[in-house]
């Protein structure tokens, strides 16, 4: 399984991204939220998800392991395929849909191309309490910027402290403070361990 490639940005477009690593050229199918955040240098590192099927092996890539685990997740609803998860990832931003899940929106989901009313009853149904329980969301809380807590939960592991514990320290200054930089997260978090 190929769980993520670090290499030199070939080509970038909406739907899809050309990475290489060591002399081979890696197809990854994107979404426009990946799109969005992949960054022009020369070097990129994307999370990867493989989809093996009878007649392709179809290689999709995120710039945050929280988008896979989403990506995961949607695949895992019958009815919903690589595409239409694909489709939900441009049309909606990880927090959008992890919102919409949690607090049972219907109308956010069926407004993603190729999801009826039936389809997006039955994904809430689904990935509701896999998504509060995942995320350690209460159903009312607010959402957080995810990007700025997977950093500063990267950097305290570093630092040597046990992940669950600072996920939890992380999620409730963010729930308090939700727009604070990755610096001051951390520092704060530090004063919290």
């Amino acid at each position: 399984m190929i769980t993520h490639l670090k290499g030199k940005l070939v080509e970038k477009n909406p739907t899809y991204a050309i990475v290489e690593c060591s002399g081979v050229g890696y197809f990854l199918n994107i979404s426009l939220n990946t799109y969005s955040q992949i960054p022009d240098s020369e070097l990129v590192t994307l999370y990867t998800q493989l989809i093996v099927k009878e007649d392709s092996h179809t290689l999709y890539g995120f710039t945050s392991t929280l988008e896979r685990e989403i990506f995961k997740l949607l695949i895992s609803v019958s009815g919903i395929g690589p595409s239409i998860a694909r489709t939900m990832l441009s049309s909606l931003t990880t927090e959008e849909i992890q919102k919409a899940l949690v607090t049972e929106n219907v109308a956010v989901i069926q407004g993603v191309k190729g999801i009826g009313i039936k389809t997006a009853q039955k994904v809430i149904i689904e990935l509701k309490d896999k998504i509060v329980k995942t995320y350690d969301m209460e159903e009312t809380s607010a959402l957080v910027n995810n990007s700025a807590k997977e950093e500063a939960l990267s950097a305290l592991e570093v630092l040597g402290f046990v992940k669950r514990q600072a996920e939890k320290v992380v999620t409730s200054i963010l729930k308090e403070t939700p727009d604070l930089s990755v610096e001051k997260l951390i520092k704060l978090a530090l004063k919290k361990l």
